[in-house]
């Protein structure tokens, strides 16, 4: 194979609207690009660590410096450097895409519906956190949108009345009609979380991600044994890299379902070791994009199309980020109705 060229940028991309969350809320996004290219063939990738969550969120230097040590072992061997990377995900995510991409590798093939524009995957309606009047807006713009999955951050204002609002769908939709998921970012306190979750219970919730804090084993072991609301694990992944912590943790916890961001959780390669191993213990499992570009979210995309293709119907994945940005980079991905769609030659418009 004819040695690999690497070029690495960085791009600042902006928020539309403040994205809110229980950690705080982001204004900017700062992503490294990867091209990477064998003469033939050019493959791009996104490194995009989140700044107080990411296990790899180094200071700007030191990250492009690893990050570049990481393409230098890669243009070496003509491989990826999976051993080292472990500790990186976003960076792992990032070189792994870049090379499958270039080389027209699974999931950058053909091998799906969804990878060749023939379907669409399903996706759930994000409300943000902010105001009662402001979530209450956003929550009428999804449904308007047709969405039936959707997922609303909460934490951030009064719970009464997040509750009031809960209530205010309940009212109007079916759990049929709509299927609702909350996020708490682990804005819950162990001695009130399980109250609160007993107050979720009375809205037909589908699920709830992360009601506490991570690494607080015991406590969310005990909520997953009492809750009357499934309980998925988000950031309690972060970090957990190695095949025995994982198994370790799922096996503590014991949770209803794990929600994977290729980008925090391993990349694609450590997230086929989780969905492998929940799959093999009964939990469910669906990905989900953390604030990516376009460039990123295409990948997760064809990654979940990939590992979900054989379940019918797919459980809603979290990949409706698109939109987000003001200078986001443009990629064959859209949006229509409650799906996220890849155009290919025969129905790309441009």
């Amino acid at each position: 194979m004819s040695k690999i060229e690497v070029i690495l940028s960085q791009r600042v991309l902006h928020f539309r609207q403040p994205a809110g969350t229980s950690r705080g809320t982001y204004t900017t996004r700062h992503i490294w690009l990867i091209r990477l290219s064998d003469g033939e063939r050019v493959g791009w990738g996104e490194c995009a660590p989140l700044p107080d969550l990411s296990c790899d969120a180094l200071p700007h230097d030191q990250y492009e410096h690893t990050l570049r040590q990481m393409c230098q072992k890669l243009v070496a061997t003509g491989q990826i450097p999976y051993a080292d990377l472990r500790p990186y995900p976003s960076m792992l995510f990032g070189l792994e895409t870049a090379f499958a991409s270039m080389r027209g590798e699974a999931p950058f093939d053909d091998a799906t519906p969804f990878a060749r524009g023939e379907a669409g995957i399903p996706i759930n309606g994000l409300v943000w956190m902010g105001t009662f009047e402001e979530m209450y807006q956003r929550l009428q713009e999804k449904l308007q949108a047709g969405f039936h999955c959707v997922k609303l951050k909460i934490g951030a204002i009064d719970w009464q009345r997040e509750t009031e609002l809960l209530h205010f769908i309940r009212q109007h939709f079916s759990p049929e009609q709509i299927e609702l998921r909350v996020d708490a970012n682990g804005g819950f306190s162990p001695t009130d979380a399980l109250e609160k979750l007993r107050q979720l219970a009375l809205y037909d919730i589908h699920s709830i991600e992360q009601p506490i804090r991570q690494h607080q084993w015991t406590e969310m072991a005990h909520l997953c044994r009492q809750t009357p609301v499934p309980i998925a694990l988000d950031e309690e992944l972060i970090g957990v890299n190695n095949l025995c912590d994982k198994v370790r943790l799922l096996d503590t916890i014991h949770p209803h379902y794990i929600i994977l961001k290729p980008s925090l959780h391993g990349g694609m390669a450590g997230c086929r070791e989780w969905i492998a191993l929940a799959r093999e213990r009964g939990i469910g499992s669906w990905i989900t994009s953390a604030l990516e570009s376009n460039v990123g979210l295409n990948a997760i995309a064809l990654f979940a199309a990939q590992q979900y293709q054989d379940l019918t119907p797919m459980p809603c994945q979290g990949l409706g980020t698109g939109q987000l940005f003001t200078d986001n980079i443009p990629m064959p991905i859209e949006i229509r109705g409650e799906q996220l769609w890849r155009k290919n030659r025969s129905n790309n418009a441009s």
